[in-house]
C-alpha cells in the first residue's frame, strides 16, 4: 500500500556522522538548499538509510527539503547509530542534537519533533533560544505519563517483548498502520525491527517513563506549532490543547487520520501546508485558485453581531469580531484558502479544492465551539458554501456563484455549515458526511436551491 507514492527521482542522501561530546556516534544526513530545518528521530521508529526505502516516507522527506536544508538523524541506540550505549537519558538525547547542530554549523533552524521526541526538543528550545527560529511538535507532550499505559499494560508488552520479539513489533505495527492491509503491517515491523531491538528498548522505556519537561515549555521563547490528529487514542486533543497552552507563543492545528505518523494517512498534505504556514512560506504546488476557473467560495457570518454591539459596546463586539477574524484565517491557511475580503460581520474566501473548502468551514465551527467552552461572552458562526466559475476584478470575485453563496450562508444558522449541491458533488466519494435540507427559495433566484449541511464532530 502506497498512500502518497513517489512523485520525483531523488538520490538517497549521504550518511554521515558526528560525534556526540560522550563520545556516542550519531548517523545523520542533509538533503536541499535554504532554510535549516532539523527533524528529529521519532524514536524508536528510526532509521535514516531504511527511512528512504519507504515511499511514503521519502516522499514526505522530499516536500520538506524543498526550498529548506532538511537534516535528518537516528537517536543514540537506534538506526545507524551506535547501538550499544550506556545513558539514554534525556540529557544524553540533547547531545545527540547539539553534536549534530554544532558539527553541520545550522546556525537558527526550524526544529521539528514527534512523539517522545518533543521532550528533547522542548528542553534543547528551553536551553539554546539562538538556535531554534521555530518549533513544531508532532503528536507530541511535555510529560510522558500524561501518555504511557497502564502498569499492567507496560509489564504485559515487556513481557511479549521478551519473548517474542517478531510478535511484538507485529503489534506495534498493526497500532500504527492500522488494520485492514496486513502487507503493509509485516513491512512496517520488519522496518521497526531494524530500527532498534528488544535490548535497547527494555533499557530505554523505564527511562523515558520519568521524562517531564513540563517546568521548561513557559521558558520556550520561538513560536511553537502544535499538530496532532483528532482521533487517536493514545494522545487526546485535550493533551495538544494543554501543551500548547503553556508556551509563550503557539498555534494548535488539529488533523484527521489514524496514525501517530505524519507521513502516513490523508492530511498528509494539510500537515506539509500548516508547516508551511506556520514557517511563513507557501507549499510548493498549493498554489493559490486562479481566476478564470471553477473556486469554491465560502462566507462566514457572525450569530447577532448587532444585539452584541448594543450589549457589550463598540470595543466589546469588536473583541469578538476580532476573535472570528484570528480563527476563521488560522483555518485558510491550514486549508490553502485565500481571503477575499472582509465583510464587516464575516469573511469571505476562496479554494481551489472543494474539499479543502469543507475541512476548513468544518475546523472553523471547532475552533469557536473549543473558544465557547472557556469564554464568557460566547458567540456562534453561521457559514455558507457554493462553486463555480466566477469574474475576477481588482481582487475581488464577483457574479452569480459568489451571490449564490452569499444566499447560503444567510439561510445556515448559527454553528451550521450549509452547501450547495455542487460542492457536494464535487467532494464526491470523499468521507464527508451531509444531510439533504431540502429546496430552499433564496433571495435573487428565480428557481429553489437544493442545500446540504455538512456534518462534523466538535
Amino acid at each position: 500500500m502506497n498512500l502518497l507514492g513517489c512523485t520525483e527521482s531523488v538520490l538517497e542522501p549521504l550518511i554521515q556522522y558526528v560525534r556526540t561530546t560522550d563520545g556516542v556516534r550519531i548517523a545523520c544526513w542533509e538533503l536541499g538548499d535554504g532554510a535549516p530545518f532539523v527533524a528529529m528521530p521519532s524514536t524508536p521508529f528510526t532509521h535514516t538509510r531504511r527511512e528512504w526505502e519507504i515511499p511514503e516516507c521519502r516522499e514526505w522527506y522530499q516536500r520538506l527539503s524543498r526550498s529548506r536544508r532538511l537534516v535528518r538523524y537516528d537517536s543514540r541506540g537506534f538506526g545507524l547509530s551506535d547501538r550499544r550505549v550506556a545513558d539514554l537519558s534525556l540529557e544524553a538525547h540533547i547531545f545527540d542534537l547539539e553534536a549534530v547542530v554544532d558539527r553541520l554549523g545550522l546556525g537558527t533552524f526550524a526544529l521539528f519533533a514527534s512523539g517522545d521526541s518533543g521532550m528533547v526538543a522542548i528542553a534543547y528550545a528551553a536551553r539554546h533560544p539562538e538556535h531554534v527560529s521555530h518549533l513544531l511538535l508532532w503528536h507530541s507532550w511535555a510529560r510522558r505519563t500524561d501518555v504511557s499505559q497502564t502498569p499492567q499494560t507496560r509489564a504485559l508488552l515487556t513481557a511479549l517483548m521478551e519473548q517474542d520479539w517478531d510478535v511484538y513489533t507485529d503489534t506495534v505495527a498493526r497500532a500504527y498502520i492500522g488494520g485492514g492491509d496486513d502487507e503493509r503491517v509485516q513491512e512496517f515491523a520488519s522496518f521497526y525491527r531494524e530500527c532498534a531491538d528488544a535490548e535497547t528498548l527494555r533499557r530505554l522505556a523505564p527511562v523515558v517513563y520519568e521524562w517531564d519537561v513540563t517546568p521548561l515549555v513557559p521558558q520556550v521563547r520561538a513560536p511553537v506549532l502544535v499538530l496532532s490528529r483528532r482521533k487517536l487514542p493514545s494522545v487526546g486533543v485535550g493533551i495538544a490543547m494543554d501543551l500548547a497552552t503553556g508556551f509563550h507563543d503557539a498555534r494548535l492545528v488539529l488533523l484527521e487520520g489514524h496514525s501517530p505518523l505524519p507521513w502516513i494517512g490523508g492530511d498528509v498534505a494539510l500537515t506539509l501546508r500548516a508547516v508551511s504556514g506556520f514557517l511563513g512560506e507557501e507549499e510548493p504546488g498549493a498554489a493559490a485558485p486562479r481566476s478564470g476557473g471553477s473556486v469554491t467560495i465560502l462566507f462566514t457570518d457572525m450569530e447577532s453581531s448587532t444585539p452584541l454591539t448594543g450589549r457589550l459596546g463598540d470595543e466589546g463586539a469588536q473583541e469578538l469580531v476580532r476573535a472570528h477574524n484570528r480563527m476563521v484565517r488560522e483555518a485558510l491557511r491550514d486549508y490553502a484558502g485565500s481571503e477575499i475580503k472582509h465583510t464587516g460581520d464575516g469573511i469571505m474566501a476562496s479554494f481551489g479544492s472543494a474539499g479543502e473548502a469543507l475541512e476548513c468551514a468544518a475546523a472553523i465551527q471547532r475552533a469557536v465551539a473549543s473558544r465557547n467552552e472557556k469564554a464568557e461572552t460566547p458567540f456562534r458562526v453561521c457559514i455558507g458554501l457554493n462553486a463555480g466559475e466566477p469574474v475576477e476584478e481588482e481582487s475581488d470575485l464577483f457574479g452569480t456563484s459568489v451571490q449564490l453563496a452569499a444566499r447560503i450562508r444567510d439561510r445556515a444558522q448559527p454553528g451550521q455549515i450549509l452547501l450547495s449541491n455542487v460542492v457536494r458533488e464535487l467532494v464526491a466519494g470523499k468521507p464527508f458526511l451531509f444531510s439533504d435540507r431540502g429546496h430552499a427559495d433564496l433571495k435573487g433566484f428565480d428557481e429553489p436551491v437544493r442545500l446540504f449541511e455538512l456534518r462534523y464532530d466538535v
